[in-house]
């Protein structure tokens, strides 16, 4: 056996079974992992393995250790603070509005030559491309464009994305664990503003966003939303010396 190939050591091995726990979503976040006295019990190994194994975790943000009361299952850490993953659906009903979505165009394929950032997302598979809108009170209210990784959500490729949103979709049934936002404003191209039904070249608002299960690529969405449609709101406290 090679070095490549040695066994992980005991630690290494209780890391990767709790990792894979939280990673498939067996664990869901705020989940309580077993003490270190079950750990040691169920591998039948010291409290220094199990605390080197849950370190590890910790400092990899997969895990919280709270003194006391034990280590739970981290919430998913957001690159920057202003936006949680946002539910278009939930939205759109929290302003007492009825929510519709049409699925605009579905293809799978691979990433584009040349375009390393479809490459990365892809991690050596295939991609799901989803053009969709989304419609609040029977009027245009988001349009997306989204990318998902087939080698990271497999079920995706038999999801029925007729009936639900692929956001939607996603939020129920694949855990991520990082998130990065970018938000810019646009004037819509005048196919954007047909099915938004604004007028040429109106300023929207564009996010776009890349999702990430520990180091695995998940999606890539852009959602273009009219100017007055969408705000985003963020409340802050003074740093203090």
């Amino acid at each position: 056996m090679s070095d490549g190939d040695a066994a992980p050591t005991l630690h290494q091995r209780i890391r990767g079974d709790i990792e894979g726990r939280i990673l498939t979503g067996a664990w869901r976040p705020g989940h309580r992992v077993p003490s270190e006295h079950e750990l040691m019990a169920e591998y039948g190994c010291s409290r220094m393995t199990v605390n080197k194994a849950l370190s590890s975790l910790a400092e990899a943000g997969l895990i919280v250790r709270r003194r006391r009361a034990g280590s739970f299952v981290a919430r998913p850490h957001l690159q920057s603070v202003v936006l949680e993953i946002p539910d278009i659906q939930a939205e759109v009903s929290r302003r007492g509005l009825a929510y519709g979505y049409r699925l605009l165009g579905r293809r799978g394929r691979a990433p584009r030559r040349g375009d390393a950032d479809e490459a990365a997302l892809a991690g050596g598979g295939r991609l799901l491309e989803l053009d969709c809108l989304h419609l609040a009170g029977g009027r245009p209210f988001a349009l997306e464009h989204r990318l998902i990784a087939v080698a990271a959500a497999p079920e995706a490729a038999e999801a029925d994305f007729s009936e639900i949103s692929p956001g939607a979709w996603l939020l129920g049934h694949v855990p991520w664990t990082e998130a990065e936002h970018r938000i810019t404003a646009v004037n819509a191209t005048e196919a954007e503003a047909e099915l938004l039904g604004l007028d040429p070249a109106a300023a929207c608002l564009v996010l776009e966003r890349r999702t990430w299960r520990g180091g695995e690529r998940i999606t890539n969405v852009r959602q273009l939303f009219p100017g007055d449609a969408y705000d985003l709101v963020a409340r802050f406290a003074p740093a203090h010396g």
